[in-house]
């Protein structure tokens, strides 16, 4: 958690009781659950939603998810976050869907080409389709 701001994580833990945490604070997983839940974390601070907004539009991305069939085990708890954060950047006119599909593809394409183990670096040829 050396990245995360200690305050604005017991902030985002009292806000979404359902985020994966331990005693120290939140839990992840993977290195991109931190991420996004570090980029929340920065939009918020920056004011750009209130944590009641966040809570609210996070708890119909899972409700969505459940009528969809997701079993609510918890280890898709940060894939509901990260289509939550996708969704508040897009309604706050932020970034379009258009966009934030174009750059998951792209990170898609430069992923499927980088070796394990190596950095994925973005081109811009992983930008064409």
């Amino acid at each position: 958690m050396d990245l995360i701001d200690p305050v604005a994580a017991r902030q985002a833990l009292l806000a979404n009781p359902g985020l994966p945490a331990d005693s120290q604070g939140p839990v992840f997983c993977e290195p991109w659950e931190a991420q996004a839940f570090a980029m929340t974390l920065a939009l918020h601070a920056k004011g750009l939603f209130a944590w009641g907004e966040w809570a609210a539009m996070l708890g119909e991305t899972i409700k969505a998810a459940q009528a969809a069939g997701d079993p609510d085990t918890g280890d898709t708890y940060y894939r509901h976050w990260l289509a939550t954060l996708e969704r508040m950047v897009a309604e706050k006119a932020l970034t379009t869907q258009s966009d934030l599909t174009a750059h998951r593809d792209a990170w898609e394409r430069a992923a499927a080409r980088t070796p394990h183990g190596q950095p994925i670096e973005l081109r811009s040829t992983d930008f064409a389709a």
